[in-house]
């Protein structure tokens, strides 16, 4: 019988999981018969093998596109196999570096145009994939951010929902988020590391820096909002299921939430997490958005509650507000209603 976090994850995660890349059949397979959360990294990290696998015959057979679709698929394993799993966090990042080199060798037989950068920040860096929509030689830019435990190698599939409409994508791993975490903790002033990221790529000639968007997911629908807010390079902003205030609910989140808060607040125990988490708050910042706002959502959420995210809609200046009655979380259950919805929105808007 699985324990209580490994139910926890088969019963909320399948749906995110599909969506973003996983097969079903995989995600059947690998939770099938695992009882103990510590052996999920290693389970997923199976998975991925046996993606890499494929990927390595069918490259060495001169099969590109097999072989590119394969290291996505094991990048997609990789990442779901330390997501919100900190259970030892050198394995974590251990797994976390073999995500990212899967998706690197992906984007080298699949998208040729795909760059990785590397932003200097406050003595550090931060990473983000760069990619360009075919055929478009100055285009509109979408920053894609990430929420509490997803990163930049669970977008690749995102990211083209937004180049099959000519729009660059931009995805980023923030503080606390992926590879940029390894080093800094989350901050609640995300317009800082945006507009360093922004100043990083502001010289390019190949986007149009007056056509800027950024689309945040999870507890990047307060990241990117909050973004909007002081960054007014961002022409438009789409927040999905994300906190108006990210600690007011902190009792009723899951166990392996609150780790993974604690975990990537660089916390000492889980009271300081709370307090750092609390920062996460957009009273007096939502009311400054004053460029066009999607704020989106599924009414069955039960991460968090879809009253948060609706405040955010109605402080926000200009926004257009969507609740899908039969959605969950980030409405992964029903990507065919909300994924194109965001596409079309943000090229409405850019395209302007």
């Amino acid at each position: 019988m699985p324990d209580a976090r490994v139910q926890a994850a088969i019963d909320n995660w399948g749906p995110r999981f599909i969506t973003n890349g996983v097969d079903y059949n995989v995600f059947v397979r690998t939770t099938r018969g695992l009882e103990h959360w510590e052996d999920w990294l290693d389970a997923w990290s199976g998975a991925a093998e046996v993606h890499l696998e494929i990927a390595a015959q069918a490259e060495a057979a001169g099969h590109a596109l097999t072989a590119g679709e394969a290291y996505v698929s094991a990048a997609t394993c990789f990442h779901f196999a330390k997501f919100v799993w900190v259970v030892d966090a050198e394995k974590n990042r251990a797994t976390t570096r073999r995500a990212i080199d899967a998706l690197a060798r992906a984007h080298r037989l699949l998208d040729p145009t795909a760059e990785r950068l590397e932003v200097p920040f406050e003595g550090t860096t931060l990473a983000a994939n760069l990619r360009h929509p075919t055929g478009v030689q100055r285009a509109p830019l979408v920053v894609l951010i990430p929420g509490l435990d997803s990163t930049k190698e669970e977008f690749f599939g995102w990211e083209n929902v937004f180049l099959q409409r000519g729009i660059a994508t931009l995805s980023f791993d923030g503080p606390g988020q992926g590879e940029s975490g390894f080093e800094l903790p989350i901050r609640h002033d995300y317009d800082v590391p945006v507009g360093a990221l922004l100043d990083h790529v502001a010289d390019r000639t190949d986007l149009d820096h007056d056509r800027i968007g950024a689309v945040g997911v999870s507890m990047g629908g307060y990241y990117a909002p909050r973004a909007a807010a002081f960054e007014k390079r961002i022409k438009a902003v789409a927040g999905i299921s994300g906190p108006y205030t990210m600690g007011s609910n902190w009792d009723d989140l899951p166990n392996v939430t609150r780790e993974t808060l604690m975990h990537h607040t660089h916390a000492a125990d889980h009271d300081e997490a709370r307090e750092r988490t609390l920062k996460l708050d957009l009273t007096g910042v939502a009311e400054l958005i004053d460029q066009p706002s999607l704020i989106l959502t599924g009414k069955l959420d039960r991460l968090i509650p879809w009253e948060q995210t609706k405040r955010i809609a109605d402080e926000a200046q200009d926004s257009t507000w969507v609740l899908f009655d039969d959605g969950t979380h980030v409405c992964n259950n029903v990507p065919y209603k909300y994924r194109n919805l965001v596409g079309d929105w943000t090229q409405e808007q850019l395209g302007r």
